[in-house]
């Protein structure tokens, strides 16, 4: 049907699914396809948001290309929803706006599950579902006002959590897989008496992605690795991917019929890393949703209460499950299924996550790809998604307003000088966006800092500096001004550096 949704100095005409309801500073929108014609011009900025926790996120005008993952096919299918990918066209994930002349913003946004879809073209903001959907909410105002009305309505329908981590320090943005006990444990000694509250265990301590033993360079076992970090005044935090197993793992090839499955009948490939495709468990399958849960328990006792669990967006992939049902259904319901198995108490994190099916189970949410050392990842220059500190920077700004459903991480900060490439600035920019999205953690060990490094952190995990945010992309940090834009807009030069060991 048509309708008109009337704001205080704003009409456009809807087209809907039935009658509009109004609500607050917006409107309820009933389930299914809408369409909103919009009086913007061709110069309009669209807010395009990404799937899950690596993919691109942030404003492009319509004149521009779409922001999006392009020229690696294997990388979209990790990094965003490819079965929902519009190379020629502006759209993204659950939610999009379009900015007005006056910088106020049009915001269109879904209120439930159904992998939902926002886009925009030069006279249409328009959303559908895959599946059944919540219905929407459509505003008109202020950037943060709207947004912030949204994300309560979203807080309201799915759940919002609002524990706090503390301070985090992660084995993967110094050891990365090479990791073994005695390391873990001079790491471990060394953090003593700085500020940290948990020590996490990244990848490298399982016998295989899929097989969730410790592997040969863990011979104590991992309730020994987590008595060792309790022992030490830190909570112990590990590394999981349940949703995931490699080819070469013995999961996979004792259990095929456990795995979501392609066409022809054989276990999908649901995203590449280890150099390899992997796949992803069937969770419409109560033997998988068992094995889920084993893994999840056996790591709770064995002492660890901190679990960033990765690579989750493979449970909600579009494959052939042994029931045919919505596909970030399937996801919310595996989730909350680790939530009852690990308990409440147990902080968990998660990664490569779907966005809005995670709200209400997760207590943080990875909010941008991988940091590193480094500031721009040369290779992959036509992926936002790609492992370096702009990109990373780049996607977690624009999605502060995620804040009332989940703690937002967008990943660790570097204080070290050596082996690193980050300039100054950049590295203060790292500094910067972890501090106005609230979250700290590092991957510095206090061997590899000096002693002005070591009390800058330690500086930095004790006494977080007061933020105030007065733009889309500027803060007051401490009474410093911060403004990201040329790291959004990808006007921030990479300057030369050099590796120092």
């Amino acid at each position: 049907m048509h309708a008109e949704a009337r704001f205080p100095d704003l009409a456009v005409p809807v087209r809907a699914a039935g009658p509009l309801t109004r609500l607050g500073l917006g409107w309820l929108v009933p389930p299914g396809p809408v369409a909103v014609l919009h009086p913007f011009d061709e110069g309009a900025s669209f807010y395009r948001h990404g799937w899950n926790s690596w993919s691109p996120s942030g404003w492009r005008r319509l004149t521009e290309p779409p922001l999006r993952i392009g020229g690696d096919p294997a990388r979209l299918l990790t990094a965003d929803d490819a079965a929902n990918d519009t190379p020629l066209a502006h759209s993204g994930s659950a939610v999009g706006a379009l900015e007005g002349p006056d910088g106020r913003v049009l915001l269109l946004g879904a209120l439930g599950l159904g992998t939902p879809r926002v886009g925009a073209d030069r006279h249409v903001l328009h959303g559908t579902t895959e599946d059944a959907g919540d219905g929407w909410f459509l505003a008109w105002g202020r950037e943060d006002e709207v947004f912030g009305a949204y994300a309560a309505l979203l807080a309201e329908r799915l759940g919002g959590r609002d524990r706090r981590a503390g301070a985090v320090w992660s084995s993967w943005y110094s050891y990365y897989e090479d990791v073994d006990e005695d390391l873990l444990a001079r790491t471990v000694e060394d953090l003593r008496g700085h500020p940290i509250d948990v020590v996490q265990l990244d990848d490298g301590w399982e016998a295989a992605v899929g097989d969730w033993t410790a592997n040969d360079r863990f011979p104590s076992g991992m309730a020994a690795t987590a008595s060792r970090i309790a022992a030490a005044g830190f909570r112990p935090g590990l590394w999981l991917a349940p949703l995931i197993a490699l080819p070469r793992s013995r999961f996979a090839r004792d259990h095929p019929e456990l795995l979501v499955q392609d066409d022809d009948g054989r276990p999908l490939v649901t995203g590449t890393n280890w150099g390899t495709g992997y796949f992803a468990l069937d969770t419409t399958r109560p033997e998988a949703l068992d094995h889920l849960a084993d893994v999840v328990r056996r790591a709770v006792a064995d002492g660890f209460t901190y679990l960033k669990l990765d690579f989750l967006y493979a449970g909600a992939v579009r494959g052939r499950r042994s029931r045919d049902l919505p596909r970030e259904r399937v996801y919310r319901d595996a989730v909350e299924h680790v939530r009852r198995a690990a308990g409440d108490d147990v902080h968990l994190l998660g990664c490569g996550a779907p966005m809005l099916p995670s709200a209400g189970v997760f207590d943080g949410v990875r909010v941008g790809p991988d940091t590193a050392a480094f500031w721009d990842n040369g290779e992959r220059r036509d992926d936002p998604s790609g492992s370096g500190a702009r990109n990373a920077i780049a996607a977690s700004i624009p999605r502060t307003w995620l804040r009332p459903l989940y703690e937002l991480d967008p990943d660790a900060v570097y204080f070290r000088r050596r082996r690193s490439l980050l300039d100054e600035p950049q590295r203060q920019l790292v500094e910067d966006a972890a501090t106005v999205l609230g979250f700290r953690q590092t991957s510095d060990p206090m061997a590899w800092l000096d002693a002005g490094e070591r009390d800058e952190l330690d500086a930095w995990l004790r006494a977080p500096p007061a933020v105030e945010r007065f733009g889309r992309t500027r803060w007051r940090v401490d009474g410093r001004e911060v403004d990201f834009a040329p790291v959004l807009d990808g006007s921030a030069p990479a300057s030369p550096a050099t590796l120092v060991e």
